[in-house]
């Protein structure tokens, strides 16, 4: 079977944005509980609003924003509403972090979060595709 230049099989599509999917969702995942739980080695969320000069309930919203961002991406389920959440921390991450450390990530620059941005901002446009649980949902669920 040849592949198109112009316009992919949506096979190909649903199957690109699975794995795109689940290279966001794993990274969401795993900060989500380090943050949320302390996992990993992770801060919790007190020592993470410490971090960031906030107050702890930051620290719960953008530990629970990044892990269920990330389980909502996963899964398809939720999958904009997770999309923006994760949007909107990444904005967080960029502007209160890493914009003063430059681009460079292995500087703390922007780099990382920057693609995750841009990431979740593509999911906003695309939904979750086919290869998703949402699939299995009432459709007035789907949309979210």
């Amino acid at each position: 079977m040849a592949l198109s230049t112009t316009q992919p099989h949506p096979t190909h599509l649903n199957t690109a944005l699975l794995l795109i999917r689940i290279a966001s969702s794993l990274v969401f995942l795993y900060h989500g509980s380090a943050i949320l739980f302390g996992a990993f080695g992770g801060p919790g969320p007190v020592n993470f609003a410490a971090f960031i000069h906030a107050p702890v309930i930051v620290g719960y919203l953008v530990g629970l924003a990044q892990f269920g961002g990330g389980l909502a991406i996963l899964t398809g389920i939720l999958f904009r509403i997770g999309a923006a959440s994760i949007a909107i921390v990444m904005l967080g991450a960029i502007f209160m972090v890493h914009l003063p450390r430059g681009f460079d990530v292995s500087k703390g620059g922007m780099e990382f979060a920057l693609t995750q941005l841009l990431i979740a901002l593509a999911f906003l446009l695309t939904g979750p595709g086919e290869y998703s649980i949402a699939r299995l949902l009432p459709a007035s669920i789907q949309r979210w």
